[in-house]
This record gives C-alpha cells, structure tokens and sequence, in this order.
C-alpha cells in the first residue's frame, strides 16, 4: 500500500503540473532531432541519420525523464521537507516509500520516451516500437530513477542536483550511443562507454526499431545497475545514513 500510495501522489502531481512536465519532456529532445536529424541531412550505416537517431532520442528521453523526476524532488524532500523524518515515523516502511519513487520516476520516463515517439510517428522511417522496446524504455527508468534516489542521499544542497545532471547525465547523453555509434570510440574508452546503461538501451532499442534480435546481454547489464544501486540506496535506508 506504501508503494502505491506514493504513485497515486507522483499521479497527482502529473495531472497538477501535466503541461509544464510535457513541455519540459520535449524541448530537448526535439531540438536536438530538429538540428542533427533534420538540419544535419547525413546517413548512418547506410540509412538516413535520423533512423538512427530517433531510437537514441527515445532512450535519451527516458533517461532524462526518470532522473529528472526524481533527483531534485527527492533532494529538496530530504534537506527541506524532512520527508524521510516523516515516512519513517509512518505506518509506511521507508523502502516502499522509496521503490514508489523509482516507479514513478520510470513511468515519468516512459511518459517522455512516448512523447517523442509521438511526435515522430509522422515522419515515415518504418521503424518498429513494440512491447519489448517499452520494457526496455521501462527498465532503462527504473535504473535512472534508481541512481537518481542514491545522488539524492548523497546531496548537500538544493543546487547539488542540477549538478549531478552535469557531471553524469549531460555526458552519458551525448557519448552513450545517441548520436554516433560508440564504435567509433577510440578502443579502451569504447569499452568503459559501451557498458553503461544509457549505451545498452539505446542499442537495444535501436537494434528492435530496424527488425534486428536483441542480445539479453544488454538487459542483463541494466539489471546488474538496477541490482547495484538499489542496493546501495537499501543500505542508506538501514544504515540510516543521510536520511
């Protein structure tokens, strides 16, 4: 009941601020298919650039949205609310409190990969978003969202959170298979950037939008970061640190 309690709120707060969560969502996202897919006019393994560029986008999209939902809400919860104080005196368990926001934070991204793949259903690609590419888009939230729940315990401040952003996911954005391949990488840097989760789903994605088999190997690189992190925000919670 915790868990769910906290996504009927996450609910509430969609509805009260939907037009300001939607227009945030899609900014970005559009201006950078806007500038590289249509302003740029390339190919890419032999397809135009923006058949290669929209899975990226999407992906992009639900990694930015999950962590965004959740990395400043839940910093400004903790240092100023005392929301933590106040769950933890509450008939709810705080680790319910917790796996609802890391829900709620990867439907958050979910809502935004959707967004662009609405505004992109025009443009005639042929490629294909089927239920695996929403489990992947689901599951690449709830490891942001996951992230974003272990950056928000290990913050100062309010503006520690903006800063995260830029130290992690303004690089992941750019470098994780989004707008170039990653075997374009110099070898060693290659590597390091090809495991990281935003690299994994934008493959996987990609790989589903033009007919292609998925390896489990990327999916069960994101359940290890979902495993790791998760962890990590657990023992934060029973250890009691920077609640």
């Amino acid at each position: 009941m915790g868990i769910l309690t906290v996504l009927w709120e996450k609910w509430v707060e969609f509805r009260r601020d939907f037009y300001k969560i939607s227009v945030a969502a899609i900014i970005s996202p559009v201006m950078y298919l806007i500038i590289f897919g249509l302003g740029i006019q390339t190919t890419s393994h032999g397809e135009p650039y923006l058949h290669f560029l929209i899975p990226g986008i999407v992906a992009m999209a639900t990694m930015t949205g999950s962590f965004g939902a959740i990395a400043q809400s839940m910093s400004v919860q903790r240092l100023y609310e005392k929301a933590l104080d106040q769950v933890m005196v509450s008939p709810t368990p705080l680790w319910q409190f917790i796996v609802g926001q890391i829900i709620g934070g990867s439907l958050r991204g979910m809502y935004a990969g959707a967004l662009i793949l609405l505004l992109t259903s025009p443009i005639q690609t042929g490629l294909i978003f089927n239920g695996l590419s929403i489990f992947i888009m689901f599951l690449n939230g709830m490891v942001f969202s996951t992230i974003a729940v272990v950056l928000s315990f290990l913050a100062k401040s309010y503006s520690d959170a903006p800063r995260f952003t830029t130290y992690i996911i303004m690089p992941m954005s750019f470098l994780c298979n989004t707008f170039f391949s990653t075997d374009q990488l110099p070898a060693g840097f290659r590597q390091v950037i090809s495991i990281l989760p935003l690299s994994q789903s934008c493959d996987m994605i990609r790989k589903i939008a033009n007919g292609q088999m998925i390896s489990f190997f990327g999916i069960g690189i994101l359940l290890i970061y979902l495993c790791i992190f998760g962890l990590i925000a657990m023992l934060f919670i029973y250890k009691k640190k920077n609640l």
